[in-house]
This record gives C-alpha cells, structure tokens and sequence, in this order.
C-alpha cells in the first residue's frame, strides 16, 4: 500500500488544483439556420443534427403551458 513520505504542503496542494479554473463556452454555429449552439448537440430551432432529423416535432414551450 502506497503510503506518502511526507505531508503535502498547503502550496503544493493549491498547485495542483490551480488549473481546474473555469474554462470558456466553446459555440459552434448551424450550418443550415445559422443558429449558435453547442457542439456536438442538435438545433433546437430544427431537430437536426449533423444534417439528420434527430426529432419530427420540436415543441417549443409557450407561455400557456406554465
């Protein structure tokens, strides 16, 4: 069993975490509706997904369905 030799410092500790930071949203845009979305995900205006209906009907929620 692997037991360390010495107690980690506070700073060895915190560098070790220090690039878990927040990264920025990576936005791919649809090439049929122009649409900003995420990668690899499909239109929500649509149902496509890499030039394939993922969904016949998309439903978009309306204001009388709260």
């Amino acid at each position: 069993m692997a037991v360390p030799k010495r107690k980690t410092s506070k700073g060895k500790r915190n560098q070790r975490s220090a690039n878990k930071g927040l990264k920025p949203i990576s936005i791919a845009f649809d090439k049929d509706t122009g649409e900003a979305k995420l990668p690899h995900h499909m239109s929500l205006t649509d149902g496509f997904y890499n030039g394939k209906v993922v969904t016949k009907k998309f439903m978009k929620r309306t204001e009388s369905e709260d």
